[in-house]
C-alpha cells in the first residue's frame, strides 16, 4: 500500500539523519576551535550547561534567512546563527534562545529575530522562565533596518513578559549597540570577565568624539557593569561557573507570576536558635559590623545568592530560604558608608523589592541605617527622587513584609526601609534598637542649643541633654509601646519569630487599586 520503495524511504532518512548532524555540528571545526581558543563555549555546550541533560527541544533548527545581497544569497547557514527551544532545569521548563558567533558572528538579520521573536512568545504564553545566551555582533548590518526591527520586537516582547516570567540575560560575549538594551530590561544581567562586554558606543567611537583611549572591557565589561554602573547582577571567571549560577537562581524563583517559588525541604529547623546574634552585632552603633554574617545566621544552612554584590555596597539585596521557602532579604551594611542609604543604594534596594513583589517573593527586611547620605552631590543628583523609588516601590509591593530593626533606625530611611506606616505587615526589634527622627546628638544640639550655648559649661549641659534625649525618646522599648514595633525580641529568637511570621502571611491577600499602572517617580 506505500507508494514509496523501501530503499526510496531508506535514502530520505538517511539524508534526514546527516541533515541534522550537519546541523548539530554547525559551520564546521575550525570555526568552533576558533571559539574554543577565545576562551569561549559553542552554543549548543551552553545549552547543554543551562538544562537538565537530554531535556532540550530545539525549534526551527532548519530555518534559515532569505535576504539577497551583498553575497548573504550565497551563505544561508542552518539556525542563521541562533538556537532555540525548551528543556527543564531541575525538572522545571525553562525557554531558551543561545547566539552562534560561528555564524555571522551571531549577528540579527531578519530570520534570526523572528526565531528569538517565537521562543519568547512560547516562554511567555507557557508561564515559563527565558534565559537568553548571548554572545551577538549586533545587528546584521548586511539586512538593514530590518534588523533593527527585529530588535524592536525583542524589546517590546521583554517588556510585555517583564513581572510575568522571569528573564536572564547571560553576557557570554559582545553585546553592542541597541542589542544592550534587551538585557537591560530583563530581571537579572550575568557576565563572564574578560569575554563579555556591554555597551552603547564603542572604544572607537569614544575615541572619534571625546578622544579619550579605553578599552573594550575597561569600557563595558564584567567588573565595570558589576561595581560602576550596575548593570549587570553577576560576575564569573568562566562560562561554566556563570551557568550552574543561573540554574541556582532559577530554583530560588517561580515559573511565573502565578505561582510561589519552589519549596524545598532541609535540615535546618525552623526554630533554630541563632546564640551568634547575640554577639555578633555591637551594641555600639559607631562600631561596624559585617550584616552579611547575620543573613547567614537567619537563613536555611547559612546560604543566600546575593544580588549586586558588588555595586552599591552600602545596601545587601539577596535570595535566600527560611524553612524551605524563598525569601528576598534586604539589608543595610554598616561595613559600607556606616549602611546610609544614596542614590544607587536607593536604585538597587527599589528594583530589588519591585522583582520580589512581581514573583511573589516574601521581604525580609534588616535595619541598621543612619539615614541618608549628605552632599551636593547627592542632592544635585537627585537623591529625593532617587529615595523615593525606594519608597514607592515598598509601599506598592503586596507580598508579606517584615521588618526587622537591628540598631539604627534614623529619619526619613526608617521610613523609606519598609516602616510599619507605609506598609510593613510585621515589625520586630532588638533590645539595641534606636528609633528616632536623628541620632541623639544631633537632636540635642538642636533641641537645647540656646540652653548649650548660655550653659557655663557647654560641653557638660550639652552631654547631659544628649543622655536626657536618649533615656527619653531614644529606648528600646518607646516605639513598642506607640505600636509601631510589634515586638521587642531576643536576638537568638530571630530565625523562628521570622519563620513563625512568614508561615502565617504565606496566604496573604493584598486588594489593589483599580488602575492601569502607577507613575513611579524616575
Amino acid at each position: 500500500m506505500n507508494s514509496v520503495p523501501r530503499d526510496g524511504a531508506g535514502d530520505r532518512l538517511a539524508e534526514f539523519h546527516e541533515l541534522r548532524e550537519r546541523v548539530r555540528r554547525g559551520p564546521g571545526e575550525q570555526a568552533t576551535a576558533a571559539q574554543h581558543a577565545k576562551g569561549k563555549l559553542t552554543a549548543r555546550e551552553r545549552i547543554a550547561l543551562l538544562l537538565d541533560e537530554g531535556s532540550f527541544h530545539e525549534v526551527e533548527p532548519l530555518r534559515r534567512h532569505r535576504a539577497t545581497g551583498f553575497g548573504l544569497e550565497d551563505k544561508k547557514p542552518y539556525t542563521d546563527g541562533v538556537i532555540t527551544g525548551w528543556g527543564t532545569v531541575d525538572g522545571r521548563t525553562v525557554f531558551t534562545y543561545a547566539h552562534d558567533f560561528r555564524i555571522f558572528g551571531g549577528a540579527l538579520g531578519e530570520a534570526h529575530a523572528q526565531k528569538i521573536h517565537k521562543i519568547m512568545d512560547m516562554a511567555l504564553a507557557a508561564g515559563a522562565p527565558l534565559v537568553s545566551l548571548n554572545d551577538g555582533a549586533g545587528a546584521r548590518i548586511q539586512e538593514g533596518v530590518t534588523a533593527l526591527a527585529g530588535y524592536g520586537g525583542i524589546f517590546q516582547r521583554n517588556t510585555r513578559a517583564s513581572g510575568v516570567i522571569p528573564q536572564i540575560s547571560v553576557m557570554l560575549g559582545p553585546c553592542a549597540g541597541g542589542a544592550a538594551y534587551s538585557p537591560a530590561l530583563t530581571d537579572f544581567v550575568f557576565m563572564v570577565r574578560e569575554t563579555s562586554q556591554m555597551f552603547i558606543t564603542g572604544p572607537d567611537v569614544v575615541r572619534a568624539v571625546t578622544g579619550e583611549e579605553i578599552s573594550q572591557n575597561g569600557l563595558g565589561g564584567a567588573d565595570v557593569h558589576a561595581s560602576i554602573s550596575g548593570v549587570s547582577h553577576f560576575a564569573y571567571d568562566d562560562e561554566q561557573t556563570c551557568i550552574e549560577e543561573v540554574r541556582y537562581l532559577l530554583s530560588l524563583l517561580p515559573r511565573n507570576n502565578q505561582e510561589s517559588p519552589p519549596a524545598v525541604t532541609g535540615g535546618d529547623a525552623a526554630d533554630r536558635r541563632c546564640e551568634a546574634l547575640n554577639t555578633l552585632v555591637p551594641a555600639d552603633g559607631n562600631r561596624p559590623y559585617d550584616m552579611r554574617e547575620v543573613i547567614a545566621e537567619i537563613v536555611d544552612d547559612g546560604e543566600f545568592l546575593e544580588v549586586h554584590e558588588r555595586w552599591a555596597t552600602n545596601v545587601l539585596c539577596a535570595l535566600a530560604r527560611v524553612d524551605g521557602h524563598t525569601v528576598g532579604v534586604v539589608a543595610n551594611q554598616p561595613q559600607s558608608l556606616a549602611g546610609v542609604l544614596d542614590i544607587d543604594a536607593s536604585d538597587k534596594a527599589a528594583r530589588f523589592v519591585q522583582l520580589c513583589d512581581a514573583f511573589n517573593i516574601p521581604l525580609v527586611t534588616l535595619l541598621d541605617v543612619p539615614g541618608f547620605l549628605p552632599g551636593v552631590d547627592q542632592e544635585h543628583g537627585g537623591i529625593i527622587r532617587h529615595g523615593a523609588k525606594l519608597l514607592y516601590a515598598y509601599c506598592a509591593a503586596t507580598v508579606p513584609r517584615v521588618q526587622l530593626i537591628l540598631r539604627k533606625a534614623y529619619g526619613g530611611a526608617y521610613i523609606v526601609m519598609d516602616s510599619r506606616s507605609i506598609g510593613a505587615d510585621l515589625s520586630f526589634a532588638w533590645p539595641t534598637n534606636e528609633i528616632a527622627v536623628m541620632g541623639a546628638e544631633g537632636a540635642a544640639n538642636v533641641i537645647f542649643r540656646r540652653e548649650i550655648n548660655a550653659a557655663d559649661d557647654p560641653e557638660a549641659t550639652r552631654a547631659q541633654k544628649i543622655k536626657e534625649y536618649r533615656a527619653e525618646l531614644m529606648h528600646p522599648y518607646y516605639a513598642a509601646e506607640r505600636g509601631l514595633v510589634d515586638d521587642v525580641i531576643d536576638p537568638a529568637d530571630t530565625r523562628s519569630v521570622l519563620a513563625a511570621s512568614l508561615a502565617m502571611l504565606r496566604a496573604k491577600y493584598a486588594e489593589q487599586p483599580d488602575r492601569k499602572h502607577g507613575n513611579p517617580p524616575m
